[in-house]
């Protein structure tokens, strides 16, 4: 029997036959980005079973995926999610900046509502042919990297941050020099996908590129996709810790009632029984003493930065980085 693919099907939570919930029904709508697709179906599974343990009814939970900031975007447009779990947190900066979530949205949940922890690393075919070992290398001529556009794709940016911190970090380099590196980078990148997922099928269904950079669990998820005699993980020297952060819709669960199962689905991902969960699919739980130890095992301990040490918050990394005409634009000549 052939196997049914993961990340094949993968299009955005298809919201045909999407009807509002009736009054007595009990249902969420998460939108998040775009590989946690195989978390939150288990999540979800998990959750429901919880409620209906407690004697509640079951919870029907609508998912909506694509890049992170695609869907922040679609949030601010109308898409009614009472939950968002994106890829960073400026994505859920723009929408609270629109007013449909609390400006402090960050100290509603535990870990500045980060239920789970990751970094970048890079995938790259069996036996690692180009011997790609680090941030620098990906800079070489003849390279082919493949990575999403850091205008639609929350993953992308973090992919950025991370070649850019590492080089920062080199001996004698400076801001010209991590410039030059992440501009010799994206000339090496064929073609910019809208989100991970996408870009991940770029590269290992459509077999383009020599290197992906990818969340660590989007890496693993194609070794066990697409097999492990195909490709392999190379961790880098030094990589960016990743805080991919969750928060309720305030004005949607306030007009939808679900205020308070919102925010039990979203307490719930700091339960123990999730924090394992979280492990298993290859994400770094912020209780790791709820994880199996063979679950953390497959994950390297190297060292991390935040974007709060390297580039002073989100705020200021999209400021300089990600708006129209800021560095990313100028680096690959989309600025007017």
């Amino acid at each position: 029997m052939r196997r049914r693919s993961v990340i094949g099907a993968t299009a955005a939570l298809s919201l045909a036959g999407y009807r509002p919930a009736a009054a007595q029904e009990r249902s969420l709508l998460n939108v998040s980005y775009d590989p946690t697709r195989e978390l939150y179906r288990d999540i979800n599974a998990a959750f429901s079973a919880a409620e209906r343990a407690a004697g509640r009814s079951a919870v029907n939970i609508r998912q909506s995926h694509g890049g992170s900031g695609r869907q922040a975007r679609s949030v601010i447009d109308g898409l009614e999610a009472d939950v968002v779990t994106l890829a960073l947190g400026g994505d859920i900066d723009v929408i609270a900046q629109a007013g449909l979530i609390a400006r402090d949205w960050r100290n509603a949940f535990p870990q500045r509502s980060a239920p789970y922890r990751s970094t970048i690393v890079l995938l790259v075919r069996k036996g690692n042919p180009k011997n790609l070992r680090d941030w620098g290398d990906l800079a070489r001529p003849g390279i082919q990297v493949v990575t999403p556009n850091p205008k639609t794709s929350g993953g992308a940016r973090w992919n950025y941050l991370a070649a850019w911190g590492w080089a920062l970090a080199q001996p004698g380099s400076n801001e010209a020099a991590a410039r030059a590196l992440v501009q010799a980078l994206y000339r090496n990148a064929p073609v910019l996908d809208t989100g991970a997922r996408g870009s991940t099928l770029t590269f290992a269904r459509r077999n383009i590129g020599d290197v992906l950079l990818a969340w660590e669990n989007e890496a693993y998820l194609v070794l066990a996709e697409f097999g492990a005699a195909n490709f392999e993980v190379v961790y880098p020297t030094r990589s960016i810790l990743a805080e991919p952060p969750v928060a309720v819709v305030d004005s949607v669960t306030r007009r939808r009632g679900t205020e308070a199962l919102a925010r039990s689905y979203l307490e719930f991902l700091y339960t123990p029984q999730v924090q394992g969960i979280i492990a298993k699919h290859f994400y770094r739980p912020v209780a790791p003493q709820h994880a199996a130890a063979e679950d953390l095992a497959r994950l390297r301990d190297i060292p991390l930065f935040t974007i709060d040490d390297v580039f002073g918050g989100w705020a200021q990394a999209t400021a300089a980085h990600f708006a129209d005409n800021a560095v990313f634009d100028q680096i690959t000549g989309a600025a007017r």
